[in-house]
């Protein structure tokens, strides 16, 4: 059988799309191949192993990737994990290898101007959030 390939797409691949990617190996890996990727990769950022290692999930060995690192090559599934009304001021990547394309806004957990414990809050909401969506779309991963 071969497993379908999925790419989750977010600005900085350090938090939402990296959780995804977790919980998306964890939850459907044995059906789907994942990666995740940013259109400006900056790096892992340490709460979202911190939340995610708090389910049983270690994303520890992941890294903050580029989309460009997956250049040329196709996905049955890109998902895209970022704001994407002009009031989160962001704007989430396209990539152009995807048979099919899936999108929900997540706020982002490392908002400027949170405390560290306002923002262990934030990550175990947004870590939250994704597992309960990603639960809807379990036809998506067959």
């Amino acid at each position: 059988m071969n497993k379908k390939k999925v790419l989750v797409l977010c600005i900085h691949n350090s938090a939402r799309s990296q959780m995804a990617e977790g919980l998306i190996r964890a939850m459907y890996g044995d059906r789907v191949e994942v990666c995740s990727a940013g259109s400006k990769p900056s790096k892992l950022h340490p709460l979202a192993v911190k939340v995610m290692e708090e389910i049983g999930i270690d994303i520890s060995g992941h890294r903050s990737k580029p989309v460009s690192e997956f250049r040329g090559m196709s996905f049955d599934l890109v998902v895209t994990v970022c704001g994407q009304s002009p009031a989160s001021g962001e704007q989430c990547p396209f990539f152009p290898g995807g048979k099919k394309y899936i999108h929900r806004s997540f706020d982002d957990p490392d908002k400027a101007g949170l405390s560290d414990s306002e923002k262990e809050v934030l990550f175990r909401k947004v870590r939250d959030e994704i597992l309960e969506w990603l639960k809807t779309l379990e036809t998506e991963f067959s």
